[in-house]
């Protein structure tokens, strides 16, 4: 064979390489899930042998874990760019749960691995995944605990819980799509959430009955202001 047409090998740097395979797994993952998918695949994809990734990952498992690390510091990125643009608690709270669902109808299959092939394993709570997963949720905790300081939420719940109820609430509702089964309006369910986060669930007085009650009031303010007045005093 001649030298022209031998084929020519690039080698990477380490960084680079590990990119590379990083970027590869999460797209077969997304197509195919994690147990569909193969490492001799996603070493087909790059043209490498199936060993030159084990030479940067242990198992299959622990490039899962990567490539879930490796997601979060995208998201961190753009959550803090985004929340700096955004003023006031409410829309900042907006943001991030409208982000959150986007992520959800963006990534389904990578979600549903962090729930039930992650999360659920006993040494979750060990893994960087985890970690990263609390600074997540974090930033909703802090957006909320920003709007208690400002007087915009009431400072008798607390912040953890209402965390717990958003981003657990957002997985149940979701569930359906991320199994494959209809669709995620992410507009308006964040307008949704944040409706009943902020204002709860309990009916407002209608205008009628608030009308009502302001005449009553105004009645029971002009008695008083004529029980005390100079003639009132003289009697």
């Amino acid at each position: 064979m001649s030298r022209g047409g031998a084929r020519k090998i690039v080698r990477l740097g380490r960084e680079q390489r590990v990119a590379e395979i990083l970027h590869a797994a999460r797209d077969l993952f997304c197509e195919k899930g994690y147990e569909a998918a193969a490492v001799a695949e996603i070493a087909a994809r790059l043209g490498i042998v199936e060993g030159t990734i084990y030479k940067y990952f242990e198992s299959k498992r622990e490039l899962l874990l990567k490539v879930l690390e490796h997601w979060y510091e995208e998201m961190f990125g753009d959550y803090e760019r985004d929340l700096a643009a955004v003023a006031g608690a409410r829309q900042r709270l907006r943001l991030l749960i409208w982000r959150h669902l986007r992520t959800v109808r963006e990534y389904p299959l990578l979600c549903r691995l962090m729930f039930r092939e992650v999360r659920a394993e006993q040494d979750y709570r060990g893994t960087a995944v985890y970690a990263k997963n609390r600074r997540y949720t974090q930033f909703l905790v802090d957006v909320l605990k920003e709007g208690v300081e400002a007087g915009e939420f009431r400072d008798d719940i607390p912040l953890p819980l209402l965390r717990d109820m958003v981003y657990g609430g957002i997985e149940h509702h979701a569930w359906n799509y991320i199994c494959g089964r209809g669709d995620l309006d992410v507009d308006r369910i964040a307008g949704q959430i944040v409706l009943v986060v902020c204002d709860g669930v309990a009916l407002r007085p209608v205008a009628a009955d608030l009308g009502r009650e302001t005449q009553r009031l105004s009645q029971i303010v002009d008695r008083m202001e004529r029980g005390l007045s100079p003639r009132a005093e003289s009697t």
